[in-house]
C-alpha cells in the first residue's frame, strides 16, 4: 500500500497557511464603528477622541458623534475621551458597532479655572488664582457684579459706605497698587479686556475667576498691576433642539439703619439752642422705606452645533430718599457655532445696557442730622414763599433745610453702553489652534444738573442754574493668538501660547452751564438762562485718543502631573508715555509641585506648594501727561473797553512741562503659596504670602518756572508743574482660604467656608525723582466751619500710607475746654491709620431636603475712621448752638470750639451679618417645569462694632477728594455727606422651563 501520509501533511500545512493568511487579511481590513453620546442629555459628542489603547492610532467623532476606526490584530480595547467627560474604556470583542455614553466629569468641570487667554486645570495652576461659581455668589438684591464677590476672595476688598444705589463699589486687590485712577482690577468680560462691570448683569454671570498675583496677571502687561477679574457669561446649552427658559424675579425693601443719635427738640432748647417752636424729626421727613424690583429672563439652547443664550434683565432700585433711583436695562445675546467637524468655532457676544440714575445733593443727609429740630419744614410768610418756595430757611452759615435741598436740586444721568465681540478659532492641526477676536466697547453718558431759582443753597444767588454734560468713550481691540500643545515625552506635556494685540481708545465730551432763569426750565432749555459767563457758568469740551500695541507669549509645562511650570512675557508700547520710554516688558514665571503624587502624604489628598514672580504695569488715566499740553486760561480784553467784543480772547496756559522720560508704573510681586486638600478633598483650601514692590508711580510735582527742564534737555520749565515717576511703595500680606464639602449633620448637609487676609500695610519708600519730590504729602482737612487749615492724613517717607496725625486729647477742664498736647501741626503725633490690618469672610450653606439656608459674615479689623459728625457737632460751645448735637457713648461735656484731635479717631473694626438667604425648591411634576424655587434674603442685618459713626466700612479713598492721584492718599475719612446705611429684605422666585 502506498504511504500518503507525507502528502497529507503537506496538504494540511498549505491549508493552514492559506487559512491564516485569510484570517490575517480579514483582521487587517476589519473596522469598528460607533456613536459617542452625552450620558445625561443624550446629545451627540462631536470631536471626541477614540484611540486604540496602548497605541497612537485613533480618530475623532464627527458632528453626529459617529466614528469609524480600522483595527489591527491584537486591538482589544478602545479609549474614548473628551474635555469635561470621564474617559471610558470599551472592550471591542466581536462588536462592529458600539454606542458609548460619556459621563460628565463633574470634578474636572469644577476644577477648570479661567486664566488669561484660556483655561487650565486647577491642579496645574502655579499662581494665586481663585475661581468663584454661582453657588458661592452673594444673594439678595445684588445690582453690581462686584457685590457677588464681596468677602468671598481672600485679598479682594470690595467696599461701599452707605446705601446709595447710584454709588459704585471700591474694588482693591491686595491693597494699593497705584495713586492714579486705575487702582481697581482689570475686568476681562468674555475675553474682552478693559470692559466695564456695567456691561453685564449679575444674573448672566456663570463664573468669576480672580488673578491675584503678579505672575497670573502679567500676561495682561500694562493693565495688570491692580489684579485681574475674569468674568464668563457663556451658558452650557441644553439638549439639541430643546430650549431652556429661566426666570428670576424679586422685590426688595430697603430701610435706613444705624442713624446717629441726636438731641430731641426739648434737649436742644435746654442746651441753649434757638427755639423756632416746632418739633421736627428731619431724618424721618427726609427718608422713607424704599421698594425696588428686579426681573431677569433668559433663553438658552442648541441645535445643529449652534448654541445660543439670550437674556434680558431689568432692575429698578429706589433709594430711601425720594428723588434717588437707579433703573437699569441689560440685554445680552451669546451665539456660538461649530463647523468643519468642530475644527472651526465661531462666537459672538453682544451686550447692551441702559442706566437711568437720579440723585440728590448728599449734603441733605448731613443737614437732616444737624438741622435745628425746632424748625418747621414750611413757613407761610411772604418772604419764605417768594424767596424759598415756602420752605423754612434762615440766613445762617451752613444752615440749609434738608427737605428743600432734596427737592430743589436735581441730578440725573443716562448711560448707554454697548459691548460687542466676535471670535473665531480654527484647529490648523489637532494640537495647533489659531484664534482672532475683535471687540468694541462704547459708552455714552448724558447728564443734567439743576438748581432751582428758589434753592437757597446754590440757586438763590444765581437766579437758578442748569447744566448739561456728555461723555463718550469708545475702545476697540483686536487680538490674535496661536496655541500649540504637544507631548514632548510620555510624561512631559507642553502648551505654548503666542499672540499680538492692538487697542485704541478715544474719549470726548462737552458741557455747558448757564444761570439766571425767568422760570425753572432746567437743562432742557439752556437757552433760557440769560447769563453764560462768570461764576456758576461754564462751556467746555475735550477729546483725547491713545493706542496700545502688544506682543505676548506663555509656556506651560506639566511633568507627570507632579511638577508644573509656567512662564510668560508681554511687551507693550503705549502712545501716552514719553518718547524715550513708550515700550515696557513684563515677564513672569511660576512653579509648583503636587507632593501627593510624589510622597505618601497621609490625610492630604492634595498638597501643592508653589512660588511665582511677576512684573506688571499700570496705564495712566490720561494719555497726555508726558506731552506738556496746553489748556485754556482766562478771558482777556485787549483794549479794556467793555463795549467792544472783537478783541476778547481766551488766553493759553501750559498745564505741565513735557517729560520725555515719563514711563510705566511697575509692580514686582513675589508669591509663595500652597493648595491643599484633606480627607479625599472633603476639606480644601489655600495659603499665600506675597511681597510687592511698586515703583515709578506717576505724580504731578511743582517746579520752578524758568529753571532747566531735566526731562527735556536744552529747554526750560514753562509751567509750574511736571508729571514725573515719583513714588516707590512696598506692601505684603498673608491670605488663607478653606472650604469644607458635604459635612453631614444628620439629614442636613453643611458647606462652610472661611477666608481671611492679614495685611502688612503699605510703606512709602520714596517720594522723589532726582531733585524733585517730597518728604511727606499731607491731605484731608476736616472742612468748614473752622477746620479748613490743617490736613489730618500725613504720608511720610519711611512710614505707612494713610497715617492720621493730630494733637492728642490729654483731658478736659472742668468748664469743658480741651487740653491738647500741641497746636503746632509739625508736632502732631500719629493717631492711627485708615487702612485695615485684616479682612475676613465666613460663609455657611445648609441643605435639608428641598430647603437651603445660607448666611454670610464679613468684617475688617485694624482700621481707624475719622468720625466727622462727632468732630463737628458734638461740642456745646455757643457758636454750635445753630446746629443740633450728636450724642454717642463717647460724648463728653465740651464747650471748646470743635477742633480735630485724637478723640475723633475711632477704631472701626467690625463684624457684619452681610447676607442671609432661606429658600425652598418645590417638586415639579410637570415635564416642562424643571425647577420652581422661592426664597427670602436679607442684607446688612446687623453690625458689631465700637464705631459710633454712620458706617464702619473701610474707606480706601476720600469721597470729597475728586483728584484720582491724591484721593488714595487720604483713606479713613467718614465725611458728613455720607449716604445713610440701609438694611434690605428681598422676596423672590426662580423658574426654569424646558
Amino acid at each position: 500500500m502506498r504511504n500518503y501520509l507525507p502528502k497529507l501533511k503537506s496538504l494540511m500545512l498549505v491549508f493552514a497557511l492559506t487559512l491564516g493568511a485569510i484570517v490575517a487579511v480579514n483582521a487587517q481590513s476589519r473596522s469598528v464603528s460607533g456613536t459617542v453620546l452625552d450620558a445625561s442629555l443624550g446629545d451627540a459628542v462631536p470631536g471626541a477622541t477614540v484611540i486604540v489603547k496602548g497605541t497612537t492610532r485613533g480618530t475623532a467623532t464627527d458632528l453626529d458623534g459617529k466614528f469609524t476606526l480600522p483595527l489591527q490584530a491584537g486591538d482589544e480595547i478602545l479609549v474614548i475621551s473628551f474635555v469635561g467627560y470621564l474617559a471610558q474604556e470599551v472592550e471591542i470583542g466581536n462588536q462592529t458597532n458600539i454606542t458609548v455614553n460619556l459621563e460628565e466629569d463633574i470634578q474636572s468641570l469644577e476644577e477648570a479655572v479661567v486664566i488669561g487667554y484660556g483655561t487650565q486645570d486647577k491642579k496645574e495652576i502655579t499662581s494665586a488664582v481663585v475661581g468663584v461659581k454661582p453657588e458661592d455668589f452673594n444673594k439678595g438684591n445684588v445690582s453690581n457684579p462686584a457685590q457677588l464677590l464681596q468677602g468671598k476672595v481672600a485679598g479682594l476688598s470690595i467696599t461701599r459706605a452707605g446705601g446709595n444705589p447710584n454709588s459704585g463699589f471700591n474694588v482693591r486687590l491686595r491693597g494699593l497698587s497705584t495713586f492714579g485712577a486705575n487702582s481697581s482690577p482689570l475686568i476681562v468680560l468674555d475675553g474682552v479686556i478693559g470692559a466695564s462691570l456695567d456691561n453685564v448683569d449679575p444674573n448672566d454671570i456663570q463664573s468669576i475667576d480672580v488673578l491675584k498675583d503678579g505672575s497670573a496677571a502679567a500676561i495682561y502687561g500694562a493693565r495688570g498691576s491692580s489684579g485681574v477679574i475674569l468674568i464668563t457669561t457663556t451658558k452650557k446649552s441644553s439638549k439639541d433642539g430643546i430650549s431652556s427658559v429661566s426666570i428670576n424675579a424679586f422685590g426688595t425693601m430697603d430701610q435706613a439703619t444705624n442713624l446717629i443719635p441726636v438731641l430731641s427738640a426739648d434737649e436742644f432748647v435746654a442746651r441753649g439752642g434757638t427755639d423756632f417752636g416746632s418739633d421736627t424729626d428731619w431724618r424721618d421727613e427726609l427718608i422713607d422705606d424704599a421698594f425696588s424690583y428686579t426681573t431677569n429672563a433668559s433663553l438658552s439652547g442648541g441645535f445643529n452645533n449652534t448654541n445660543y443664550m439670550a437674556a434680558i434683565n431689568y432692575r429698578n432700585n429706589q433709594g430711601i430718599v425720594n428723588g434717588v433711583s437707579n433703573k437699569r436695562l441689560n440685554t445680552r445675546l451669546n451665539l456660538s457655532q461649530a463647523a468643519l467637524d468642530n475644527r472651526l468655532r465661531l462666537s459672538a457676544n453682544l451686550s447692551f445696557t441702559n442706566v437711568d440714575s437720579e440723585s440728590i445733593n448728599d449734603a441733605a443727609f448731613r443737614y437732616a442730622t444737624l438741622y435745628n429740630p425746632t424748625a418747621p419744614i414750611f413757613e407761610d410768610t411772604e418772604d419764605a414763599v417768594e424767596r424759598f418756595g415756602g420752605y423754612f430757611q434762615r440766613d445762617l452759615f451752613d444752615f440749609y433745610n434738608p427737605v428743600a435741598l432734596a427737592n430743589q436740586q436735581k441730578f440725573v444721568g443716562e448711560t448707554k453702553s454697548a459691548l460687542v465681540s466676535y471670535r473665531a478659532e480654527f484647529d490648523i492641526l489637532k494640537n495647533l489652534t489659531v484664534s482672532a477676536q475683535y471687540s468694541q466697547d462704547r459708552s455714552n453718558t448724558l447728564s443734567g444738573d439743576f438748581w432751582s431759582r428758589l434753592d437757597y443753597n446754590v440757586g438763590l444767588g444765581t437766579g437758578g442754574s442748569a447744566q448739561r454734560r456728555t461723555n463718550d468713550r469708545v475702545q476697540k481691540i483686536f487680538e490674535s493668538t496661536l496655541r500649540y500643545e504637544i507631548d514632548l515625552s510620555d510624561n512631559l506635556n507642553m502648551t505654548l501660547l503666542g499672540g499680538a494685540a492692538t487697542q485704541g481708545t478715544k474719549n470726548q465730551g462737552f458741557n455747558a452751564r448757564v444761570k439766571q432763569y425767568l422760570f425753572d426750565l432746567g437743562w432742557d432749555n439752556l437757552g433760557a438762562g440769560s447769563i453764560r459767563l462768570g461764576n456758576s457758568t461754564e462751556v467746555a469740551s475735550y477729546a483725547n485718543e491713545d493706542r496700545l500695541n502688544s506682543l505676548f507669549a506663555r509656556a506651560n509645562f506639566n511633568l507627570s502631573n507632579r511638577f508644573f511650570l509656567s512662564a510668560s512675557v508681554r511687551s507693550e508700547t503705549y502712545s501716552g508715555f514719553g518718547a524715550n520710554n513708550q515700550t515696557g516688558v513684563f515677564p513672569a514665571a511660576s512653579i509648583g509641585a503636587d507632593f501627593t503624587q510624589i510622597f505618601d502624604m497621609g490625610l492630604f489628598s492634595q498638597f501643592k506648594p508653589r512660588a511665582s514672580f511677576g512684573v506688571t504695569g499700570n496705564l495712566p488715566p490720561s494719555p497726555t501727561l508726558a506731552l506738556g499740553v496746553y489748556g485754556n486760561g482766562n478771558r482777556v480784553d485787549l483794549d479794556g473797553d467793555p463795549n467792544t467784543q472783537t478783541d476778547i480772547y481766551v488766553g493759553i496756559v501750559q498745564n505741565s512741562n513735557p517729560n520725555k522720560d515719563l514711563k510705566w508704573e511697575t509692580k514686582q510681586e513675589m508669591n509663595f503659596g500652597v493648595d491643599f486638600g484633606m480627607w479625599n478633598n472633603k476639606l480644601t483650601g489655600s495659603m499665600d504670602y506675597y511681597v510687592r514692590n511698586i515703583s515709578d508711580l506717576l505724580f504731578n510735582v511743582p517746579v520752578a518756572t524758568g529753571a532747566p527742564n531735566p526731562f527735556d534737555p536744552g529747554r526750560f520749565n514753562t509751567a509750574s508743574s511736571t508729571w514725573v515717576n515719583l513714588a516707590d511703595l512696598r506692601a505684603a500680606g498673608f491670605e488663607f482660604a478653606i472650604n469644607a464639602h458635604d459635612i453631614n449633620l444628620g439629614s442636613i448637609k453643611w458647606h462652610p467656608s472661611l477666608n481671611f487676609t492679614i495685611y502688612d500695610k503699605t510703606i512709602i519708600e520714596s517720594l522723589s525723582a532726582g531733585d524733585l519730590g517730597f518728604d511727606e504729602l499731607r491731605f484731608a482737612t476736616p472742612g468748614s466751619p473752622g477746620q479748613n487749615n490743617n490736613p489730618i492724613v500725613y504720608n511720610r517717607v519711611g512710614q505707612t500710607l494713610g497715617d492720621f496725625y493730630g494733637p492728642v486729647l490729654q483731658g478736659i477742664t472742668e468748664d469743658g475746654q480741651y487740653i491738647l498736647s500741641t497746636t503746632d501741626p509739625d508736632e502732631f503725633e500719629k493717631l492711627g491709620n485708615g487702612l485695615p490690618k485684616g479682612e475676613f469672610g465666613l460663609a455657611n450653606n445648609l441643605v435639608w431636603g428641598g430647603w437651603n439656608f445660607s448666611f454670610f459674615f464679613r468684617g475688617a479689623w485694624g482700621h481707624d475712621l475719622y468720625n466727622s459728625y462727632r468732630g463737628f457737632y458734638e461740642n456745646q460751645d455757643a457758636s454750635s448752638n445753630t446746629w443740633n448735637s450728636v450724642v454717642t457713648d463717647k460724648t463728653e461735656f465740651v464747650t471748646s470750639t470743635p477742633t480735630f484731635n485724637s478723640s475723633y479717631i475711632e477704631n472701626a473694626s467690625f463684624i457684619r451679618l452681610d447676607n442671609l438667604e432661606l429658600g425652598y425648591n418645590f417638586k415639579t411634576p410637570s415635564q416642562n417645569l424643571n425647577s420652581f424655587r422661592v426664597y427670602f434674603a436679607a442684607q446688612n442685618l446687623f453690625t458689631i462694632t465700637n464705631y459710633t459713626g454712620i458706617d464702619p466700612e473701610v474707606r480706601i479713598t476720600d469721597s470729597e477728594n475728586t483728584n484720582g492721584f491724591t484721593s488714595s492718599l487720604s483713606p479713613g475719612i467718614e465725611r458728613r455727606n455720607t449716604y445713610f446705611q440701609t438694611r434690605s429684605f428681598t422676596l423672590g422666585l426662580s423658574l426654569n422651563f424646558k
